[in-house]
């Protein structure tokens, strides 16, 4: 199923290039969207690793690959900072009674939202740029950031460079493969496969954990 997942993904930014990256990129500010996959396709797809799939703007197919790099690393990071935008402003506007109320859909549940409350007490406003380049956590700082009213524009700066290193960076690594992409996205699969399954191993030991303390 996760294969699956990946696939789909790599098959939507294949289809639609530049407007794909920064579609899925917006939704991973606010809602993990596998934004490592992607960026790392379409750093391969800008490299030519793949014949039948080219990065086109505006109608315009970009032959040169340095070129089509930048253009694929800059639709990341632009999509990344439009939905971060989006994600502030839920956040600045709803509060945290919108947290409490939809956090669960938007995989911002109690815990993950105390952990980005201790994320931002330990960093500050730092807290938006380390999070921006921090797997994982990275998809969980839009919202809180708007509820703990972080100002606008520092947010906005920091957000914005964070999403740069990471775009230019990953969509780096999948130019370097280029057409030894398929070997990475295996590997990423697999890794997708133990992730889950350490994630059920730790989640049945709490809960067995949790049950033995309780006939205690």
């Amino acid at each position: 199923m996760l294969a699956s997942v990946s696939g789909s993904i790599t098959t939507f930014v294949g289809d639609h290039g530049v407007y794909a990256v920064f579609l899925l990129m917006a939704i991973d500010a606010v809602f993990p969207a596998a934004s490592e996959l992607v960026m790392v396709y379409a750093g391969a797809l800008a490299s030519g690793a793949f014949a039948s799939q080219h990065v086109v703007l505006f109608g315009h197919r970009i032959d040169s690959g340095g070129w089509a790099f930048v253009t694929m690393a800059l639709a990341g990071t632009l999509g990344y900072v439009a939905g971060s935008i989006v994600g502030w402003w839920i956040g600045r506007r709803g509060g945290r009674p919108f947290v409490e109320r939809h956090g669960r859909a938007l995989h911002l549940g109690p815990e993950r939202f105390e952990r980005a409350e201790r994320w931002f007490d330990r960093h500050d406003r730092w807290a938006v740029l380390l999070g921006r380049i921090t797997p994982v956590v990275r998809s969980f700082v839009s919202i809180p950031a708007g509820v703990f009213e972080m100002p606008f524009w520092p947010y906005l700066w920091l957000t914005a460079i964070g999403s740069a290193i990471w775009a230019f960076t990953l969509a780096g690594i999948g130019y370097a493969f280029g057409s030894n992409y398929e070997r990475f996205h295996h590997a990423f699969d697999l890794a997708l496969v133990a992730g889950a399954a350490l994630v059920v191993l730790y989640l049945v030991v709490r809960s067995a954990s949790s049950r033995l303390k309780s006939r205690a």
